[in-house]
């Protein structure tokens, strides 16, 4: 999907966005090394890399995984991701037999302390509406085709619950290492819009 506003003739988010930062530097009342600083630390460190090792260390081991399906929240707290936006964590986890994707309806919830800032196909309301209406048409649109006979589940995030997919592990990957298998994952299978690929 591509990006947009949906304000008639205004530029778009990252236009904009360029616009503010500039105008706040140029007032003083922002230092961009800050800013760049705060941007690094959700895409790298407080981002998808915190989920993916949530992930990898379901995979290799079985008594963390039942505890992260039985009490997300507290599962992922013990690899020491929390906070904002993490308060609430439910995790659902594919299979051979159903895929599980994830949307907010409403807004944008989505769980920063394991997978960063949201996508802006993410907030986008044609996402938001039609993996509602035909998950199965817009997953192959994103790439993702799946079997006839795989039950397709969508799951609401909101303010009360935020979701995180588990993720099917690849074929090929039963040698590696949790490090290694956590630079399989990425964030749109933890969204559930992707499959982990095989290394």
């Amino acid at each position: 999907m591509s990006e947009h506003s949906h304000g008639g003739d205004r530029p778009p988010v990252s236009v904009r966005a360029e616009a503010l930062e500039a105008l706040l530097t140029e007032r003083g009342l922002v230092k961009p090394e800050v800013l760049d600083g705060f941007i690094s630390r959700f895409v790298n460190d407080v981002g998808p890399m915190n989920g993916a090792k949530v992930v990898a260390k379901a995979w290799t081991d079985d008594d963390y995984r039942q505890r992260l399906l039985e009490d997300g929240t507290a599962a992922i707290a013990e690899l020491g991701f929390s906070g904002p936006q993490g308060e609430h964590m439910v995790v659902i986890e594919n299979t051979d037999d159903v895929h599980n994707v994830v949307v907010c309806t409403l807004c944008s919830c989505y769980p920063w302390p394991v997978l960063g800032l949201p996508p802006e196909w993410y907030k986008d309301p044609a996402y938001r509406s039609r993996i509602v209406r035909d998950p199965r048409t817009l997953l192959g649109e994103m790439g993702l085709d799946l079997d006839d006979d795989t039950e397709v589940r969508v799951w609401d995030s909101s303010a009360e619950n935020r979701y995180l997919v588990l993720p099917q592990r690849p074929d090929g990957a039963e040698g590696l290492s949790e490090e290694d298998l956590a630079g399989l994952v990425t964030r749109d299978a933890m969204v559930g819009v992707a499959k982990v690929s095989a290394p």
